[in-house]
Protein backbone atom coordinates (compact mmCIF):
# COMPACT_ATOMS: atom_id res chain seq x y z
CA UNK A 1 0.00 0.00 0.00
CA UNK A 2 1.70 3.43 -1.08
CA UNK A 3 1.11 6.39 1.19
CA UNK A 4 2.70 8.76 -1.32
CA UNK A 5 0.35 11.39 -1.98
CA UNK A 6 -2.87 9.49 0.17
CA UNK A 7 -4.53 11.79 2.55
CA UNK A 8 -4.00 12.01 5.81
CA UNK A 9 -5.54 9.07 7.36
CA UNK A 10 -4.80 6.58 4.39
CA UNK A 11 -6.28 3.79 6.50
CA UNK A 12 -9.71 5.44 7.53
CA UNK A 13 -10.26 6.09 3.85
CA UNK A 14 -10.09 2.66 3.21
CA UNK A 15 -12.66 1.95 6.01
CA UNK A 16 -15.28 4.01 3.99
CA UNK A 17 -14.77 1.26 0.50
CA UNK A 18 -18.12 -0.04 -0.42
CA UNK A 19 -19.02 -2.90 1.56
CA UNK A 20 -15.99 -2.33 4.24
CA UNK A 21 -18.32 -0.91 6.96
CA UNK A 22 -20.43 -4.12 6.40
CA UNK A 23 -17.54 -6.37 6.89
CA UNK A 24 -15.98 -4.13 9.75
CA UNK A 25 -19.99 -4.26 11.82
CA UNK A 26 -20.19 -8.20 11.08
CA UNK A 27 -16.49 -8.98 12.56
CA UNK A 28 -17.85 -6.80 15.44
CA UNK A 29 -21.20 -8.78 15.94
CA UNK A 30 -19.42 -11.82 15.95
CA UNK A 31 -16.64 -10.90 18.20
CA UNK A 32 -19.13 -9.53 20.99
CA UNK A 33 -20.82 -12.60 20.49
CA UNK A 34 -18.28 -15.24 21.42
CA UNK A 35 -17.30 -12.78 24.08
CA UNK A 36 -20.29 -13.23 25.26
CA UNK A 37 -20.81 -16.54 26.14
CA UNK A 38 -21.31 -17.83 29.27
CA UNK A 39 -18.39 -20.20 29.35
CA UNK A 40 -15.94 -17.28 29.09
CA UNK A 41 -16.39 -15.83 32.37
CA UNK A 42 -15.24 -18.55 34.06
CA UNK A 43 -12.90 -20.46 31.85
CA UNK A 44 -11.54 -17.77 29.21
CA UNK A 45 -7.75 -18.79 29.83
CA UNK A 46 -8.39 -21.91 28.22
CA UNK A 47 -10.22 -20.27 25.23
CA UNK A 48 -7.17 -18.04 24.25
CA UNK A 49 -5.03 -21.08 24.56
CA UNK A 50 -7.41 -23.04 22.32
CA UNK A 51 -7.39 -20.92 20.18
CA UNK A 52 -3.50 -19.67 20.00
CA UNK A 53 -3.12 -23.65 19.48
CA UNK A 54 -5.55 -23.59 16.55
CA UNK A 55 -4.28 -19.96 14.86
CA UNK A 56 -0.95 -21.71 14.81
CA UNK A 57 -1.90 -24.42 13.18
CA UNK A 58 -4.09 -22.89 10.58
CA UNK A 59 -0.70 -20.51 9.93
CA UNK A 60 1.24 -23.37 9.19
CA UNK A 61 -0.98 -25.12 6.94
CA UNK A 62 -1.18 -22.12 4.77
CA UNK A 63 2.87 -22.21 4.79
CA UNK A 64 2.60 -25.71 3.54
CA UNK A 65 2.42 -27.75 6.73
CA UNK A 66 -1.23 -28.60 6.72
CA UNK A 67 -1.22 -30.84 10.15
CA UNK A 68 -3.91 -32.49 11.90
CA UNK A 69 -4.83 -30.72 14.96
CA UNK A 70 -4.36 -33.57 17.38
CA UNK A 71 -0.54 -33.83 15.72
CA UNK A 72 0.04 -30.05 16.46
CA UNK A 73 -1.27 -30.43 20.03
CA UNK A 74 0.63 -33.86 21.13
CA UNK A 75 4.15 -33.39 19.19
CA UNK A 76 6.89 -31.92 21.06
CA UNK A 77 9.65 -32.05 18.16
CA UNK A 78 9.22 -29.81 15.51
CA UNK A 79 13.20 -29.95 14.25
CA UNK A 80 12.92 -33.08 11.43
CA UNK A 81 11.66 -31.76 8.16
CA UNK A 82 10.39 -28.49 6.70
CA UNK A 83 6.65 -29.47 8.25
CA UNK A 84 8.28 -29.25 11.64
CA UNK A 85 9.87 -26.37 11.45
CA UNK A 86 6.94 -24.79 10.09
CA UNK A 87 4.58 -25.74 12.43
CA UNK A 88 7.34 -25.09 15.07
CA UNK A 89 7.81 -21.26 13.60
CA UNK A 90 4.19 -21.19 13.72
CA UNK A 91 3.93 -21.86 17.20
CA UNK A 92 6.46 -19.84 18.45
CA UNK A 93 5.24 -16.81 16.97
CA UNK A 94 1.40 -17.23 18.45
CA UNK A 95 3.57 -17.27 21.73
CA UNK A 96 5.36 -14.35 21.20
CA UNK A 97 2.96 -12.70 19.84
CA UNK A 98 1.42 -11.78 22.92
CA UNK A 99 4.87 -10.23 24.19
CA UNK A 100 5.00 -7.54 21.74
CA UNK A 101 1.90 -5.79 22.12
CA UNK A 102 3.44 -2.65 24.27
CA UNK A 103 6.21 -2.41 21.71
CA UNK A 104 3.95 -2.01 18.33
CA UNK A 105 2.69 1.14 18.84
CA UNK A 106 6.03 2.71 19.27
CA UNK A 107 8.10 0.66 17.12
CA UNK A 108 6.56 -1.88 14.26
CA UNK A 109 10.11 -2.47 12.47
CA UNK A 110 11.28 -3.65 15.67
CA UNK A 111 8.20 -5.83 16.14
CA UNK A 112 8.28 -7.23 12.49
CA UNK A 113 12.55 -8.03 12.91
CA UNK A 114 11.65 -9.70 16.67
CA UNK A 115 9.03 -12.07 14.76
CA UNK A 116 11.58 -12.77 11.77
CA UNK A 117 14.03 -14.02 14.44
CA UNK A 118 11.61 -16.10 16.46
CA UNK A 119 10.23 -17.57 13.51
CA UNK A 120 13.40 -18.39 11.57
CA UNK A 121 15.24 -19.23 15.04
CA UNK A 122 18.32 -19.34 12.50
CA UNK A 123 21.84 -17.43 13.24
CA UNK A 124 21.91 -16.42 9.27
CA UNK A 125 23.02 -12.95 9.62
CA UNK A 126 20.21 -12.16 6.72
CA UNK A 127 17.43 -13.48 9.50
CA UNK A 128 15.78 -10.47 11.63
CA UNK A 129 16.13 -7.43 9.15
CA UNK A 130 14.46 -6.80 5.84
CA UNK A 131 16.07 -8.36 2.74
CA UNK A 132 19.12 -6.67 0.33
CA UNK A 133 19.62 -6.12 -2.61
CA UNK A 134 20.20 -10.04 -4.43
CA UNK A 135 18.86 -11.38 -1.67
CA UNK A 136 15.91 -14.09 -2.91
CA UNK A 137 12.81 -15.06 -1.04
CA UNK A 138 11.76 -18.53 0.09
CA UNK A 139 7.82 -18.14 0.25
CA UNK A 140 6.27 -21.21 -2.51
CA UNK A 141 2.76 -19.87 -1.86
CA UNK A 142 3.05 -16.22 -2.64
CA UNK A 143 3.97 -16.07 -6.49
CA UNK A 144 3.84 -12.35 -6.95
CA UNK A 145 6.79 -10.27 -8.63
CA UNK A 146 9.14 -9.63 -5.50
CA UNK A 147 9.88 -5.65 -4.68
CA UNK A 148 13.17 -5.01 -4.46
CA UNK A 149 15.15 -3.96 -1.62
CA UNK A 150 14.58 0.07 -2.05
CA UNK A 151 10.99 -0.23 -2.72
CA UNK A 152 10.42 -2.77 0.61
CA UNK A 153 12.64 -0.42 2.57
CA UNK A 154 10.24 2.39 1.83
CA UNK A 155 6.89 1.12 1.94
CA UNK A 156 8.33 -0.58 5.30
CA UNK A 157 8.67 2.72 6.78
CA UNK A 158 5.78 4.30 5.43
CA UNK A 159 3.16 1.12 6.96
CA UNK A 160 5.32 1.93 10.41
CA UNK A 161 4.65 5.74 9.92
CA UNK A 162 1.19 4.81 9.46
CA UNK A 163 0.93 2.85 12.71
CA UNK A 164 2.98 5.14 14.96
CA UNK A 165 0.54 8.08 14.20
CA UNK A 166 -2.47 5.61 14.78
CA UNK A 167 -5.26 6.00 12.91
CA UNK A 168 -9.07 5.97 12.96
CA UNK A 169 -9.69 3.21 10.71
CA UNK A 170 -11.21 -0.05 12.35
CA UNK A 171 -8.93 -2.77 13.32
CA UNK A 172 -9.92 -4.93 11.05
CA UNK A 173 -8.96 -2.20 8.28
CA UNK A 174 -5.44 -1.71 9.90
CA UNK A 175 -5.19 -5.44 10.10
CA UNK A 176 -5.60 -6.39 6.69
CA UNK A 177 -3.30 -3.38 5.47
CA UNK A 178 -0.78 -4.71 7.41
CA UNK A 179 -1.40 -8.47 6.35
CA UNK A 180 -1.61 -7.79 3.03
CA UNK A 181 1.08 -5.20 2.41
CA UNK A 182 3.79 -7.69 4.39
CA UNK A 183 3.08 -10.32 2.09
CA UNK A 184 3.16 -8.59 -0.61
CA UNK A 185 6.10 -7.35 -0.01
CA UNK A 186 7.91 -10.41 1.32
CA UNK A 187 10.67 -8.20 3.25
CA UNK A 188 12.48 -11.19 4.83
CA UNK A 189 14.47 -14.14 3.11
CA UNK A 190 11.51 -16.08 3.88
CA UNK A 191 8.86 -16.96 6.88
CA UNK A 192 6.60 -14.17 5.59
CA UNK A 193 3.64 -15.18 5.59
CA UNK A 194 4.01 -16.68 9.00
CA UNK A 195 5.16 -13.17 10.27
CA UNK A 196 2.13 -11.32 8.03
CA UNK A 197 0.08 -13.79 9.71
CA UNK A 198 1.05 -12.98 13.20
CA UNK A 199 1.21 -9.39 12.59
CA UNK A 200 -2.23 -9.53 11.63
CA UNK A 201 -3.10 -10.79 15.26
CA UNK A 202 -0.85 -8.22 17.05
CA UNK A 203 -2.95 -5.51 15.47
CA UNK A 204 -6.44 -7.02 16.27
CA UNK A 205 -5.66 -8.18 20.01
CA UNK A 206 -3.46 -4.54 20.52
CA UNK A 207 -6.42 -2.49 19.10
CA UNK A 208 -8.72 -3.90 21.93
CA UNK A 209 -10.99 -5.63 19.09
CA UNK A 210 -9.91 -8.80 20.25
CA UNK A 211 -7.90 -8.31 23.91
CA UNK A 212 -8.38 -12.18 25.06
CA UNK A 213 -6.54 -13.31 21.66
CA UNK A 214 -9.80 -15.92 21.25
CA UNK A 215 -10.73 -15.08 17.56
CA UNK A 216 -7.74 -16.62 15.49
CA UNK A 217 -8.29 -15.75 11.87
CA UNK A 218 -5.43 -17.98 10.46
CA UNK A 219 -7.90 -20.32 11.28
CA UNK A 220 -10.17 -18.46 8.93
CA UNK A 221 -7.69 -18.27 6.63
CA UNK A 222 -7.30 -21.49 6.68
CA UNK A 223 -10.31 -22.95 6.13
CA UNK A 224 -10.72 -20.30 2.65
CA UNK A 225 -7.91 -22.37 1.75
CA UNK A 226 -4.63 -21.09 0.02
CA UNK A 227 -6.56 -20.40 -3.46
CA UNK A 228 -9.08 -17.88 -2.28
CA UNK A 229 -5.81 -16.55 -0.10
CA UNK A 230 -3.60 -15.81 -2.74
CA UNK A 231 -7.05 -14.39 -5.38
CA UNK A 232 -7.41 -12.01 -2.49
CA UNK A 233 -4.15 -10.81 -2.08
CA UNK A 234 -4.24 -10.36 -5.92
CA UNK A 235 -6.72 -7.51 -4.63
CA UNK A 236 -4.41 -5.77 -2.32
CA UNK A 237 -1.01 -5.72 -5.03
CA UNK A 238 -3.58 -4.51 -7.47
CA UNK A 239 -4.21 -1.21 -5.31
CA UNK A 240 -7.54 -0.65 -6.91
CA UNK A 241 -10.69 0.09 -4.63
CA UNK A 242 -12.22 -3.01 -5.50
CA UNK A 243 -9.40 -4.78 -4.97
CA UNK A 244 -8.23 -3.68 -1.44
CA UNK A 245 -12.22 -4.09 -0.35
CA UNK A 246 -11.82 -7.57 -1.27
CA UNK A 247 -8.84 -8.00 0.56
CA UNK A 248 -10.43 -6.50 3.88
CA UNK A 249 -13.77 -8.60 2.97
CA UNK A 250 -11.56 -11.86 2.71
CA UNK A 251 -10.10 -11.24 6.03
CA UNK A 252 -13.16 -9.98 7.80
CA UNK A 253 -14.33 -13.60 7.00
CA UNK A 254 -11.58 -15.22 7.90
CA UNK A 255 -11.83 -13.75 11.93
CA UNK A 256 -16.19 -15.04 11.33
CA UNK A 257 -14.23 -17.82 11.07
CA UNK A 258 -12.13 -18.09 13.76
CA UNK A 259 -14.87 -16.33 15.93
CA UNK A 260 -16.89 -20.00 14.45
CA UNK A 261 -14.13 -22.29 16.07
CA UNK A 262 -13.84 -20.63 19.23
CA UNK A 263 -17.96 -20.51 19.92
CA UNK A 264 -17.41 -24.15 18.94
CA UNK A 265 -14.51 -24.61 21.71
CA UNK A 266 -16.76 -22.90 24.27
CA UNK A 267 -19.52 -24.73 23.47
CA UNK A 268 -17.86 -28.45 23.58
CA UNK A 269 -16.15 -27.36 27.12
CA UNK A 270 -19.80 -25.73 28.29
CA UNK A 271 -20.97 -29.70 27.60
CA UNK A 272 -18.57 -31.01 29.53
CA UNK A 273 -19.15 -28.66 32.56
CA UNK A 274 -23.07 -29.51 32.39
Amino acid sequence: MSTKGASADPLAALGELPGVAESVESVRKAVDRVYGHRIMRRRSNEITSEAALRGARGSAALSGADWALEEVRRRTDFGGDDGGRTVGAALRLTAEAGQLLSIWRQSPLRVLARLHLVAAADPDPRVGRPRQDGEGVDESLVELPLPDAAEVSGRLEGLSDLIIAGSSAPALVTAAVVHGELLALRPFVSHNGLVARAAQRIVLVGSGLDPKAICPAEVGHAELGRAAYIAALDGYVSGTPEGMAAWIAHCAKAVELGVRESTAVCEALQRGAA
